[in-house]
């Protein structure tokens, strides 16, 4: 563990302007407020945010950053508050503790969840200030070096699979190279310990095999690109056991056939040099076709930039060989902290563009869920690069679309794409893109976006901003039938319904606006009764012993079971009286009544099996309808109207499918009998509004 005097030391050799007092006291601060609290290896737990801080020196961070690590686990651990940080330690220190902080308080959730929500405030944090981030990853490389000292099993599982999932990937996405092959190494060490065994002795037996053909490699890449004229480093590895497993999963080959396990770096002065040494290395060795990378004309989203190719050595030996500038080098490996360190005036600049999206992933995403499914997608992916006519460049996942540039570009116009030109030819919006592709979007000024995009967009970003426009145009829609249902049921109350006294309806419902009662209505959310008895409150007494009001206060009996056996009518096929029905009794359960021609009679072999059939009195129950209508202006209103004049309570709505131009709506509604739902489907098929419909 790092001493006091040894940490001031590391910092003010690289900013003597450092203030040491307050390093100092953050130190002594620290130790304080933990105390004797120990860690699961025994140590005393200040020894973390020390070692934490020491890392963060390693980076050359400012001093501030160095003080959130010495107390980034106070608040959480100790009896310390933001309160008393911002007295000790300032505003800014305040801040940045309180971002880190925030992202531990959520052991308690589901674990999906737990992850999901963990990036959330991630993000957030990170949108504030980009130094939360670095910290948060030197506090998780910390605490995955120290792993093996928890005893749970399941714990060190999980913190493994959280840091492959989440930590590893964004140490990349910012370009700290080292954190995140160290992360991987040491999830994948707990995650696969059989794998990472395997993959290590076979490293360990080839060592010992080659000789040190590393160094020799290393030697002959030097000794050509000397005789061109180029003064350059050369170093060459094995690379890591994940790296190797990961190639082995690809591709489905045994260790024996992954044959690109060297990989050797070459450091020149300038950009220049880094061409002309892939010049040499080209004529001097075949490479090969498809394998050479120009992160340098075109970097990766994090900043990374570097030429990446792959030659054919001596005996077919197949070795990979990255090409760049000492400063490159400096940039790749530690990333956007690097980057802070010479760019501390302007926080802006440390801020990159795939940040920004995800910020706006997590205000588009519905849930947890949702939010982690996104931004996976965002993460993991491999890029390509695609130009707007404007010569812009943007970097997408591989596999993305016209709709994921257009979204890249400006969500407003993603929202409003109705076509697509790639390099200059009218293309699906679905075509996949190719690297170099100059993607042209077409507008529509009624244009929305379409369900059906779901199934072939990539970006978290682009999925995101269509299923939130696709949420709000169906709520629409729900609204436009509840409406339409609304007036139907205003006529039934012994009052003038005007906008005042919809108001205090809604107002009395609990709701906010009369949109929410509309769809509250058109979703089957809320019945007819309540709707009227909020309307006008006591209209519905006269109605509790009306046969025609309570309709859907079902009277239902099953002739052919023993008495007092109890039933229910199966979800699945929704039988009506009138059908033809059968009964499946299993031990211990309702006898299920099923319509005759039900799928799911299939699965009932380990059932006993009733000849049942509707008392002589039945009637009332819920009717299930598929309903695709023409989406355009008016249909919704003309359905409606069909299930209010026949005097029908729709209990629930839900869109199925967006096929412009149509729109198929699955519908329950509850229905007297047979001959009623019949009467129905006859009244929907004849109305021009609707092209299809059928009883589920």
């Amino acid at each position: 563990m790092l001493r006091q005097y040894e940490l001031v030391e590391r910092v003010k050799s690289y900013d003597p302007d450092a203030d040491e007092a307050a390093l100092n006291r953050a130190y002594v601060y620290t130790v304080q407020k933990h105390g004797t609290q120990k860690r699961a290896s025994g140590d005393p737990y200040f020894s973390h945010p020390v070692e934490v801080a020491g890392l963060m020196t390693d980076l050359q961070l400012d001093e501030q950053t160095i003080i959130t690590a010495l107390l980034h686990d106070t608040v959480e651990d100790t009896l310390a508050t933001i309160e008393d940080i911002e007295k000790h330690f300032g505003k800014d220190v305040a801040r940045l503790v309180d971002g880190v902080t925030k992202l531990s308080k959520i052991e308690a959730m589901p674990e999906n969840e737990r992850a999901a929500e963990n990036l959330r405030k991630f993000l957030l944090a990170m949108s504030e200030d980009i130094r939360v981030l670095l910290v948060k990853l030197a506090d998780r490389l910390h605490n995955m070096r120290t792993l093996h000292f928890i005893k749970k099993p399941e714990k060190r599982q999980r913190i493994a699979r959280e840091t492959m999932d989440i930590y590893a990937p964004l140490a990349e996405r910012v370009g700290m190279y080292e954190y995140m092959r160290e992360m991987q190494a040491l999830a994948f060490k707990e995650l696969e310990p059989e794998a990472y065994a395997t993959i290590t002795d076979r490293l360990e037996m080839l060592r010992g095999q080659d000789g040190g053909q590393v160094d020799a490699i290393a030697l002959a890449i030097k000794q050509a690109l000397a005789e061109a004229g180029l003064q350059v480093e050369v170093t060459g590895r094995e690379k890591q056991p994940y790296s190797i497993w990961t190639k082995m999963s690809e591709r489905h080959v045994s260790f024996e056939q992954v044959t690109d396990i060297m990989a050797f770096r070459v450091l020149t002065e300038d950009a220049s040099d880094c061409y002309r040494a892939m010049g040499v290395l080209h004529t001097t060795w075949q490479f090969l076709p498809g394998r050479f990378k120009d992160y340098i004309s075109t970097p990766k989203t994090n900043g990374y930039r570097s030429l990446h190719t792959s030659l054919m050595y001596e005996n077919s030996m197949r070795v990979e060989v990255q090409i760049r500038t000492r400063e490159m080098h400096r940039r790749n490996e530690f990333g956007l902290a690097a980057h802070w360190a010479y760019k501390q005036h302007d926080r802006s600049d440390g801020q990159v563009g795939w940040l920004r999206d995800l910020i706006e992933i997590v205000d588009a995403s519905h849930d947890a869920e949702e939010l982690l499914e996104h931004t996976k997608l965002a993460v993991y992916q491999d890029r390509i690069f695609a130009f707007t006519p404007k010569g812009a460049l943007f970097q997408l996942p591989k596999g993305s679309t016209s709709v994921d540039f257009a979204f890249a570009v400006h969500t407003d116009l993603g929202l409003a794409c109705v076509g697509a030109k790639i390099n200059g030819r009218h293309m699906p919006l679905r075509t996949q893109l190719s690297n170099g592709d100059v993607v042209e979007i077409i507008k529509g000024g009624e244009a929305e976006p379409q369900l059906s995009w779901l199934g072939f967009v990539v970006t978290g970003k682009a999925r995101a901003a269509i299923r939130r426009a696709v949420r709000l145009k169906e709520r629409d829609e729900v609204a436009v039938i509840g409406s339409k249902l609304f007036d139907e049921i205003a006529t039934r109350v012994p009052a003038r319904i005007g906008k005042k006294a919809i108001r205090a309806a809604v107002e009395r419902l609990g709701m906010d606006e009369p949109d929410d009662l509309m769809f509250a209505i058109g979703a089957g959310k809320i019945t007819d009764r309540e709707v009227m008895e909020a309307l006008v409150p006591g209209s519905t007494a006269e109605f509790e012993e009306d046969a025609e009001w309570s309709k859907h206060e079902r009277e239902i009996s099953i002739r052919g079971l023993t008495p007092g056996v109890g039933f229910e009518l199966a979800e699945c096929c929704h039988p009506v009286p009138g059908d033809r029905i059968v009964g499946l009794r299993r031990k211990g359960e309702r006898v299920a009544v099923h319509a005759i021609d039900c799928l799911e009679l299939a699965n009932g072999v380990d059932s006993d099996w009733l000849d049942l059939n509707w008392g002589r009195r039945s009637h009332g129950a819920v009717g299930r309808f598929s309903v695709t209508i023409y989406d355009r202006p008016g249909t919704l209103s003309e359905m409606a109207g069909v299930f209010g004049a026949n005097k029908i309570n729709v209990t629930s709505l839900t869109q199925t499918n967006l096929d412009y131009p149509f729109v198929t709506y699955e519908i329950d509604a509850e229905v007297n009998d047979l001959a009623h739902l019949t009467r129905i489907l006859s009244a929907l098929r004849a109305s021009d509004a609707v092209a299809q419909a059928d009883r589920i």
